[in-house]
């Protein structure tokens, strides 16, 4: 990932946190945070930094979460909380959050709750999220009897053999693994460049001893992750949902529930795509960008 760079910060007792920007910060524009989904890393977001229309109209950050892409810290036990808190002091050390600068957050699957935890922790940082094909509960079995997957099921044997006390120098994700997670995010049918490409970048970020421990947190911390439900009449920010459907992780109908409970936010809106994928602004680009210039537009002057 030669094009990103990091940025200290002090949480956790230090992170090195990874960023992508496509252009220079301009403080006369709104700036769109970017959260990447499960074990991919900034590079996800190509489609947009290659957007004019998006970077004439806004900043775009990626930053890496915890267990992904180029950030580092030295705590092997993290949550997607401390992921949240990571942004916001990315944020506030490059200097692009603050009074009078608008700041709005996209996640793509597990990047939907951090959204959401974001604007949780820090409401008066926060002008709007966009949760990409994702849900705001844990692992239940409410979402499965919806259409959702089995998230803990369907990762188990992964985690129990990431899971060891003997150093594993040679250790690298499989190929299976990286088709499994390429098949239900990119598409079955996505081109061949692009599964190769995921498949080398999956295999490069996970390598050795460190890599096999951060996969297995960023794995446990999926399938064990607490629900937002109970929180959720605290976000009082505009909500895009965005929502494929040919989503085959998280369904329509679960969506369709859970933006029903952000019930002080002074605008909460689900936005389906006909026949979009789980990593939906890869698939369907247009569609998410031209959304995101409108909702940005609207709040973020």
């Amino acid at each position: 990932m030669p094009n990103t760079k990091t940025v200290h910060v002090d949480h956790l007792g230090g992170i090195d946190a990874a960023y992508q920007m496509p252009h220079p910060y301009d403080p006369s524009k709104p700036t769109l945070v970017l959260v990447n989904s499960f074990t991919t890393s900034s590079e996800l977001y190509q489609s947009q930094y290659a957007n004019k229309s998006l970077t004439d109209a806004m900043n775009l950050i990626a930053i890496e979460l915890l267990g992904h892409g180029q950030t580092r810290t030295k705590s092997e036990n993290f949550t997607y909380w401390d992921t949240a808190i990571m942004n916001l002091q990315v944020l506030a050390a490059l200097h692009i959050s603050g009074p009078g600068k608008k700041v709005f957050v996209l996640g793509t699957s597990q990047g939907g709750w951090i959204t959401a935890r974001m604007a949780l922790v820090a409401p008066e940082l926060i002008s709007g999220i966009i949760p990409l094909g994702t849900s705001m509960d844990y692992e239940s079995e409410r979402t499965r009897s919806l259409g959702c997957w089995n998230g803990p099921a369907d990762l188990a044997a992964n985690i129990k053999e990431w899971t060891t006390n003997e150093k594993t120098e040679g250790f690298e994700p499989s190929e299976e693994y990286a088709n499994f997670l390429i098949d239900i995010g990119f598409g079955k049918e996505c081109p061949k460049e692009t599964r190769g490409f995921w498949v080398k970048e999956i295999q490069k970020n996970y390598r050795g001893d460190e890599g096999r421990r951060r996969i297995r947190m960023a794995a446990i911390n999926l399938a064990e992750r607490d629900g937002l439900h109970a929180r959720l009449a605290d976000v009082r920010c505009p909500v895009l949902w965005l929502h494929g459907t040919a989503d085959p992780v998280y369904s329509v109908k679960n969506a369709e529930e859970e933006i029903k409970m952000f019930v002080n936010s002074p605008d909460a809106k689900l936005q389906t795509v006909e026949g979009g994928q789980h990593f939906l602004s890869f698939s369907h680009p247009k569609e998410v960008d031209a959304a995101l210039i409108e909702f940005v537009g609207k709040y973020g002057k």
